[in-house]
């Protein structure tokens, strides 16, 4: 998640981070809006509805639990490694097939970043 935080911010964009914590100095160092919860992993079920797609690369049992939360609630899901085969998940191979996979569900497929 620090990668992707640091990625938005240094492309000139905010990184919202949605925190198990109650704490907002839980954050990485590149989250520009930290939302501290105090809900632990319950809070998998925000992250995985607030966004309008859902990236999946690596975790664990929490990333296991966001991919489901997201396909339930009906939101386009890819995935790079393991959580790749997984029913009603697409898999991309590099960043910047995810990175199509997004702007063709939520905005202009000729975006160049």
């Amino acid at each position: 998640m620090e990668a992707v935080c640091r990625g938005a911010v240094e492309a000139g964009g905010a990184a919202i981070g949605i925190l198990p914590g109650a704490d907002p100095a839980g954050a990485n160092p590149w989250v520009t809006i930290p939302i501290p919860t105090g809900m632990g992993t319950l809070r998998n079920r925000l992250v995985a509805i607030t966004g309008s797609v859902l990236v999946a690369v690596g975790g664990r049992f929490g990333t296991l639990s966001e991919i489901a939360y997201a396909l339930e609630a009906g939101h386009p899901v890819c995935a790079m490694g393991q959580w790749a085969s997984i029913d009603g998940v697409t898999p991309v191979d590099s960043p910047e097939e995810a990175l199509e996979f997004i702007l063709e569900r939520t905005g202009d497929p000729d975006a160049q970043y």
